[in-house]
């Protein structure tokens, strides 16, 4: 597989394979927020024209060019293919040209360790997962010593234009390095690509990040191996947390893929100020109904992040955050645990008092600590363990009074680092190709501030538009660490938009039939509509499906 998978040849908008392109400039361009804040924090390169790459006469910059390259931030399925794009388009136009991989993400940047990418070293990393060719990172290039290091070192280095490959984060900082860079009258321009596995970080110029297609996949396919389990052995539930702590695009994709009985949607659960009591009463109503039809099994999938979003819970974690700020030593100081849920309750309004004491002990103990931002660590919280051991205390008390005869034997399951590497679908191999050579052309054209972008992403490769979005375009302002910050907004799960709708419009049948689909392992070789399709979540929302 492996090496027949290296043999792939990766498609591309047509405008990318022509001898000569060029880039056209659309009209300035401005966020749609906060225009005044962002302009004066980027008046080197705010209001940039949109950027469209067209077949051209081949006048682009042809010099031969040193430019840099980083993975930042969690592994998603098809970075490689990015860096092999970059490549290509670079020492097709200039074989001199020269790529620099920056190591483990961007403090190697920080700290100029880097090697020179020549295509031996790339050849093997064609169409596979994983960020090991450079490796990856979570620094961040923001305070002024660091930015100062960049610009040193690409002096040093001689580089014309660094590629930043990340998220919403990521591309953000991309943002401030260029701002830092063009004030100081460096040459080296800087380029971002869309990358989450998450999904969030998706635009009217974004499409798709890239690795949301192939994680999704792979944890469909998981998924719908376990339907078949639970259809198999008829006597356990499972339930499954996915990857996305800010959006439930994943969970909502997988459950479009596989029909399991329940979903949990974060921003629905946000927008309704459903509670945690709400949440277990409708799971529980689920168990009950299926058990009487004789179906003492079935599938839960919920998104890592739903415990910041359930209204109780945040209401309690925002007055137990304001507790320990003040009361963290004492309370850690007490003898035992039951001192500590005492002194507590006596601290906490009754409502949240009542949250805080109906949690499984182990979690009530991982609230009590602060991370490094001073905040509680709720992304701590296994929240596929939390709503088992509610919904079995439901069950049972409705046992005890003699209302149920329910059998609720669950299984817990956390699917994350195994769609993150996984080797890219034709749509991230093909997507990702394509983002590296359009960032090669938005170097050569000289650009910085921008993240590449490519378009029409649900028709043929054939019809995709490459280009670029100047960063500033997608910035707001949010408060971050108590301040307000410039930030790609985090594109959330609409609830008015067609791929939650075709969800809304099944899930009640999802929940009490085995309306299961088994998607089965990623097709790499075969039929374009099996091989080549994206997620549902984007044919949905560009209308290529009907809601039926």
């Amino acid at each position: 597989m492996q090496k027949e998978r290296a043999k792939y040849q990766p498609k591309l908008p047509k405008a990318l394979r022509a001898a000569g392109v060029k880039v056209e400039l659309g009209a300035p361009s401005e966020p749609a927020t906060d225009k005044e804040e962002i302009k004066k924090l980027f008046p080197n390169t705010y209001g940039q024209p949109v950027a469209k790459i067209v077949e051209g006469d081949g006048t682009l910059n042809s010099a031969p060019l040193k430019v840099g390259v980083v993975l930042s931030g969690g592994q998603a399925p098809g970075g490689h293919n990015v860096i092999a794009g970059l490549f290509d388009a670079l020492k097709a136009a200039n074989k001199d040209s020269k790529l620099y991989g920056f190591l483990k993400g961007p403090g190697g940047v920080i700290k100029g360790k880097y090697k020179e990418l020549t295509a031996e070293i790339i050849e093997p990393y064609r169409n596979t997962g994983g960020f090991d060719m450079i490796m990856s990172g979570r620094d961040k290039i923001e305070k002024p010593e660091d930015l100062a290091a960049c610009k040193k070192n690409f002096e040093d280095m001689g580089l014309d234009g660094i590629v930043i490959i990340g998220g919403d984060d990521s591309n953000t900082n991309a943002a401030v390095l260029a701002e830092y860079l063009k004030a100081e009258g460096s040459k080296t321009v800087v380029i971002g690509a869309p990358k989450t596995i998450d999904g969030d970080m998706k635009n009217e110029r974004i499409e798709a990040s890239f690795g949301f297609d192939t994680a999704c996949k792979t944890y469909s396919e998981l998924i719908g191996n376990i339907c078949r389990d639970a259809t198999s052995a008829v006597k356990y539930w499972h339930f499954i947390r996915l990857m996305g702590r800010a959006a439930s695009h994943v969970a909502l994709e997988c459950a479009l893929q596989a029909h399991p009985n329940v979903t949990l949607v974060s921003e629905e659960v946000q927008a309704k100020g459903t509670t945690l009591g709400e949440i277990v009463d409708y799971i529980v109503d689920v168990i009950a109904k299926r058990s009487e039809a004789g179906k003492n099994y079935g599938i839960l999938i919920v998104p890592e992040g739903l415990p910041e979003f359930i209204s109780d819970i945040k209401a309690m974690i925002d007055e137990l955050s304001a507790i320990l700020g003040k009361d963290e030593e004492y309370i850690r100081d007490l003898p035992d645990h039951s001192e500590r849920v005492q002194y507590l309750s006596g601290q906490l309004s009754d409502h949240s008092a009542r949250v805080y004491s109906s949690l499984p002990v182990d979690i009530q103990e991982v609230l009590l600590r602060r991370d490094s931002h001073g905040n509680v660590p709720l992304s701590q919280v296994e929240t596929e363990r939390l709503l088992i051991d509610l919904v079995s205390d439901k069950i049972r008390l409705m046992q005890a009074h003699g209302g149920s005869k329910v059998k609720f034997t669950p299984l817990s399951h956390f699917f994350g680092y195994e769609g993150r590497c996984a080797a890219p679908t034709n749509f991230d191999a093909d997507y990702c190709y394509s983002l590296g050579h359009a960032a090669a052309q938005l170097v050569r054209a000289n650009l910085t501030g921008y993240t590449v972008n490519v378009q029409n992403l649900t028709k043929s490769s054939d019809e995709w538009v490459a280009g670029g979005v100047p960063v500033t375009m997608m910035l707001n302002m949010e408060v971050r660490k108590g301040k307000p910050a410039p930030v790609i907004k985090k594109a959330l799960v609409e609830l008015d938009g067609n791929p939650f709708k075709k969800f809304a419009a099944n899930r009640e049948s999802w929940a009490l039939e085995d309306k299961y689909v088994f998607p089965g392992p990623i097709q790499y070789f075969g039929p374009s509509e099996v091989c080549d399709a994206p997620t549902m979540t984007l044919a949905l929302e560009k209308s290529a499906m009907s809601n039926e």
